[in-house]
């Protein structure tokens, strides 16, 4: 996935930088300062009676990581099982999360001068997990909240 800004930017102190993800047909930005890594598909065991957004729990490096499918936190449609997905690893709290993504794109370096907080016309479910956007030549780049992202109804925080 090749994303296209207004300007690339050289990343200074002034700029956010954002690692961007595809979920379904909509692009979101994951803040680069919370990302630990990108991995390829990885087998996912599953957990009992956890959440139904959590896919379930892989070994990373002799680390447990939490799976999060972000179609479901997204309330999206799911993936056909012979759909391929990305694993952005994230860390919050001093825990590691695999965000479960359609597909990885660039890392973009933005100005914060450029940043908008969500619209109104969003829907309260997205409203709730984003921060806020950018406007793209072609699309909207949704910032996700990643302590929001981590916050599943029916369970304990994840992010607490």
């Amino acid at each position: 996935m090749t994303v296209r800004t207004k300007s690339v930017l050289i990343a200074t102190e002034s700029t956010a930088g954002l690692v961007s993800v595809k979920v379904g047909s909509q692009t979101f930005g994951v803040p680069v300062l919370c990302v630990q890594d990108v991995i390829a598909e990885t087998v996912i065991n599953r957990v009992p009676l956890s959440p139904p957004e959590v896919a379930g729990s892989l070994n990373l490096r002799g680390r447990i990581v939490t799976a999060i499918d972000m179609r479901c936190r997204l309330r999206m449609p799911a993936r056909a099982p012979d759909d391929h997905f990305m694993n952005v690893i994230v860390e919050h709290n001093g825990e590691l999360y695999a965000l479960l993504v359609d597909d990885v794109g660039d890392v973009l370096w933005l100005e914060p001068s450029e940043y908008e907080t969500g619209p109104v016309t969003l829907s309260p479910h997205w409203r709730s997990v984003c921060s806020g956007l950018y406007r793209l030549d072609d699309e909207l780049l949704l910032v996700l909240n990643i302590e929001q992202v981590l916050t599943l109804a029916g369970a304990a925080s994840l992010a607490a």
